[in-house]
Formats: structure tokens, C-alpha cells, sequence
């Protein structure tokens, strides 16, 4: 489906129709003014957890919670109409019991208007996944590098680079397309690992730090526009510096301002 026909939001079943037809374009947003800017040329968002890294400044994901993935993802929704909206659940929000995910989930499509939602789900998550499928919610799982099994993992690392975990990544793989996931998101996984999961599914695979053969790529916006400070993951590639161009814009502001050229009487009301 072309960006440039198309009226309305991609639904679900649209996007899963694109594994094998055209590439999936996926960044995240998690505010009205990036959501509206992106909204055109992406085929879905995802409003992540991420965001309490990128956004509240938190050293990991683990703390981001349920209310604030709402309050997130219903300005990206409200403030776009072409891009499907995926919503990622927080870290406690779904792990606790098939019941917990499922109201928790439920709550998010009800109070925002997201297509779907994306779960951190190893082999004994995709029972979960099932679960949730079968009531209504389409579901987004993540294995791989999962930032939320950060402290299991023991940092930010690579993972599926012996063949034995390799395995365990495809064995969490099959484990939730079987249980109904739409797509499979696959973070730093090896590339041989992330090739063969997207030849072996039937459903989309979308990478961030995988393999060009997956069906889609999704980056973390900020650092794609160099919003997201010096250090960088390797498979990230800035596009722009508009982190330099907003303190540029920014220091000239406080410069007139110390030195009385703004406001010009051309700002000002009733002279």
C-alpha cells in the first residue's frame, strides 16, 4: 500500500499483508508534534517504552508505567490519521497473570484508540500472548535484546551470537507466532538469526539492530535525528543534527534577549 494513496490509518491486517509485498516503515513517537511529522511517511508508530529513557531522562525502561504509555499514546493517536499506533506495555503490566495482561491491555486500546500492542514475550510469555489474541487484542511481540530482562541479561547487549541462544531466540520466536502475535519485533539479534526468524515467519518482522532482510525497520526517532545524545548503538544511523540546529536557535534566542533585541516593537501589542 502506497504512502501516497492512502486516506485512512493502516489497519493491522494491512500491515501484516505487507510481508513480502513492500519494506515496513516504523519510528517511535511519543508527542503530538513528532507524531504529526512522522505520521505521512511511516506505515506504523510505536509509542515505547522507550520513552522513559528518551523522554524522562531514566536510565532504563523498567520504570515507565501504565499511565503514562496512556497519556503518550493517546496524543500520537489524536494526532494523527494515516499511521497504525502500536502502544508498548510496560514493564509489571502484563507479566504478572494472564487476567493482569489482559485488563491492563484492554485499558490501553479503550482509553487511547491504538491499533495494537507490543509485549516483551519470551517462550514463557506466549501463553500470555494467546491469551490475549483470543479476546481482541492484537498483539506485537518483541524477543530478542529485551530491555525489560535487562537485569536478567545483564546490560544493553547483543544477543543470539552462539548458536545456542541463537536458538532460544527462534524457539521464543515460533513460541509467539504460534500463539497468534501479528508480527515479531527483533532487537540486537544476530544478523543469521534475525534472517532465518523472517524467512521461517508468516508474519512481519520488524528489526532495530537485526538484519536488512526483515520485512521492516524501526529506530528510536531522537536518535535519528540526534535528539538522543553522543552515545549511539551501532545500528543506529543519524540523519540529521537537529539537536545542534535546536541549541543554535536557542542561544541566539538568549543572546537577544541579554542583550535587548527581542522583543522588537514588531512583537509587542498596541504601539
Amino acid at each position: 500500500m502506497s504512502l501516497h494513496t492512502r486516506t485512512k490509518r493502516l489497519t493491522v491486517p494491512q500491515l501484516v499483508a505487507m510481508k513480502g509485498q513492500q519494506k515496513i516503515v516504523s519510528l517511535t513517537a511519543y508527542t503530538s508534534s513528532i507524531a504529526k511529522l512522522i505520521d505521512p511517511v511511516v506505515d506504523f508508530i510505536l509509542v515505547g517504552d522507550s520513552t522513559a529513557m528518551v523522554g524522562y531522562g531514566r536510565a532504563s525502561t523498567l520504570s515507565m508505567q501504565l499511565e503514562e504509555i496512556i497519556g503518550h499514546t493517546r496524543a500520537v493517536v489524536d494526532s494523527t490519521r494515516l499511521a497504525c499506533v502500536v502502544a508498548d506495555m510496560p514493564f509489571g503490566s502484563y507479566q504478572e497473570s494472564h487476567e493482569q495482561a489482559f485488563r491492563n491491555c484492554a485499558q490501553v486500546l479503550a482509553r487511547t484508540g491504538c491499533d495494537a500492542v507490543k509485549l516483551e514475550a519470551n517462550k514463557a510469555l506466549a501463553s500470555t500472548v494467546e491469551f490475549l489474541v483470543a479476546r481482541g487484542i492484537p498483539v506485537m511481540a518483541h524477543v530478542g535484546l529485551m530491555p525489560q530482562f535487562v537485569n536478567v541479561m545483564g546490560g544493553f547487549k547483543a544477543q543470539g551470537l552462539t548458536a545456542e541462544t541463537g536458538a532460544v531466540i527462534a524457539e521464543d520466536a515460533r513460541a509467539n507466532l504460534d500463539a497468534g502475535a501479528f508480527s515479531l519485533l527483533l532487537e540486537g539479534v544476530a544478523e543469521g538469526v534475525a534472517r532465518q526468524i523472517t524467512l521461517d515467519s508468516p508474519m512481519p518482522t520488524i528489526g532495530i539492530g537485526a538484519s536488512p532482510a526483515c520485512d521492516g525497520q524501526v529506530l528510536v526517532t531522537e536518535d535519528v535525528l540526534g535528539l538522543g545524545g553522543e552515545h549511539l548503538p551501532r545500528f543506529v544511523k543519524r540523519y540529521a543534527d537537529v539537536g545542534a540546529v535546536i541549541s543554535d536557535a536557542c542561544a541566539q534566542f538568549a543572546d537577544d534577549v541579554r542583550h535587548g533585541r527581542f522583543p522588537e516593537a514588531r512583537h509587542c501589542y498596541g504601539l
